[in-house]
């Protein structure tokens, strides 16, 4: 848990699938402590107590603090609403009720889109859409463009990234929009090599941003703890400590869904109420 770098990646990137689950591992704590307290063994419960601390220390905070709608700040909210929803209008209209400055939205279909652009729109009359990923915003929208996050091999027409300024009250924002590459484990492990090259695309983008204040959202298929992520998270600053855990909705076991700043605080990040996705929507508080 302390010191999941040395885990090598390769055979099957097994270090960034500890890394995913990381605040899992803790798990074996209680099962470790029963098992000293069946022996009676003074020895085996201090050896249990240790990665207790090791995990309350990493951990603790995220574990018992938790967000919310209280206080001010810029709202944000993201969203893979998945390709097969079978209630988009429900949805939109969910997150309509946020009323938060900017939704960003992933797995936008064509057949879908109007849905969420009818119950969106009279809240947010500013927004664009690129390939299967849209922002949807209270601010005036400028410079929108795609983001080329394709790794190599995968084909034409593959659009999951949109880039585009917002003009906040506090100025102008480079608001990034982008869906990483997915992830699978099978025989031969952990499969993120084309979530890492998404990354590193999405990185490039980033690093040649040209205003300061960056907001990039959206299902990075990584949690923040991934090293496959680095090229993304050294660039910028990650959340104030929470699980708030998205994927998946019906029984969360990571937080995959990500709002992610430069120049900006991310003060608060949780996690709103279950739609139809197989997703969880998060929500975070800004200080721009």
């Amino acid at each position: 848990m302390v010191l999941p770098g040395p885990v090598p990646n390769s055979p099957g990137h097994l270090g960034s699938l500890l890394e995913t689950f990381l605040p899992w591992i803790g798990l074996a704590v209680p099962a470790a402590l029963l098992a000293a307290l069946l022996r009676r063994s003074v020895l085996a419960a201090t050896a249990a107590v240790l990665p207790a601390v090791a995990w309350l220390g990493l951990f603790g905070t995220a574990a018992f603090t938790g967000g919310g709608p209280e206080g001010g700040g810029f709202l944000v909210v993201q969203h893979n609403v998945s390709d097969v929803n079978p209630e988009p209008a429900a949805t939109a209209r969910a997150l309509a009720r946020t009323e938060a400055d900017l939704v960003a939205l992933e797995e936008l279909t064509t057949p879908a889109l109007p849905a969420y652009e009818a119950a969106l729109s009279p809240a947010y009359p500013h927004h664009a859409t690129v390939g299967t990923v849209g922002l949807w915003s209270k601010h005036p929208l400028s410079a929108v463009r795609p983001v080329d996050i394709r790794p190599e091999g995968v084909a034409e027409g593959w659009n999951r990234g949109l880039r585009a300024t917002a003009r906040t009250p506090e100025g102008e924002v480079a608001v990034y929009v982008a869906h990483l590459t997915s992830v699978r484990i099978g025989p031969a492990g952990f499969a993120s090599g084309l979530r890492d090259e998404s990354a590193a695309l999405l990185a490039r983008a980033l690093s040649s941003e040209p205003l300061d204040r960056v907001i990039l959202v959206g299902d990075l298929n990584s949690t923040l703890d991934d090293r496959g992520l680095a090229p993304v998270t050294s660039l910028l600053t990650e959340p104030a400590s929470a699980f708030a855990f998205s994927w998946p909705a019906a029984f969360p076991l990571a937080r995959i869904d990500q709002v992610l700043t430069r120049s900006a605080e991310v003060t608060d990040v949780w996690t709103l109420p279950a739609t139809t996705s197989d997703h969880l929507p998060v929500a975070a508080r800004i200080r721009l």
